[in-house]
């Protein structure tokens, strides 16, 4: 049997290793998007009820980047989604270095204990809408691909709250999901934090900064 003492990663009878992952950052910065506040006040007024593609075509006079232009079936005025894409690459191995000990194996058996967050600071002028996690390969960066599994949701969070350590909120397959791209410990993966900020007529640009941290807390066995 094989084993590993004085590392603090593998226990000396090989039936329980420390997958604790250190916090992995995420920040919602409203300067990316590169709103013009007059430029959105035009759009956001746009009437789109005989031509409701005109909001998606238009959306990029308001903003350039990161964004989707949508028309309201209940105003009949175009929005502007501002979209959140973010990711973290994953590496078992690299982040586990005491992994290479037992490379002869190709997957290990991984138990979830939690998967939690937490907003560390917080400038972001408006109330962020639930945010998805997801998990995908390291080639995927975009929630939206059919590659990325959303395994949980995190909480709105109100305009310039900070929010202590909690648990994120499983989707019904999530906790499966995670354990299996954890389990081929040696292919390296991306977790994904996904959404969007919707604007109306009306709205002020979001301004500020949202930073936040998730953690993932596991261990395996062989």
């Amino acid at each position: 049997m094989f084993a590993l003492s004085g590392c603090g990663l593998i226990d000396s009878d090989v039936t329980n290793f420390d997958l604790t992952l250190p916090d992995k950052a995420f920040s919602v910065d409203a300067t990316g998007w590169q709103v013009d506040q007059g430029q959105a006040d035009t759009f956001l007024m746009t009437n789109c009820s005989s031509a409701p593609m005109v909001c998606m075509t238009a959306a990029t006079t308001a903003c350039p980047m990161n964004c989707t232009g949508t028309c309201s079936t209940t105003t009949s005025t175009c929005e502007l989604g501002l979209d959140v894409g973010l990711y973290k690459t994953i590496d078992l191995v690299t982040e586990k270095p005491e992994l290479k000990e037992i490379n002869d194996r190709a997957v290990i058996e991984v138990k979830i204990d939690s998967v939690s967050y937490a907003v560390t600071m917080n400038t972001l002028t408006v109330e962020t809408p639930e945010m998805k996690v997801y998990v995908a390969p390291m080639s995927i960066m975009d929630p939206e691909d059919p590659m990325a599994k959303h395994i949980g949701t995190i909480a709105a969070v109100p305009a310039l709250a900070t929010v202590s350590l909690r648990e994120m909120t499983f989707t019904p397959d999530g906790r499966a999901a995670l354990i299996a791209i954890m389990s081929t410990y040696k292919n390296p993966f991306n977790i994904i934090v996904g959404s969007q900020l919707v604007m109306s007529s009306g709205d002020m640009v979001p301004t500020g900064k949202l930073d936040a941290v998730v953690r993932i807390k596991a261990h395996a066995g062989l």
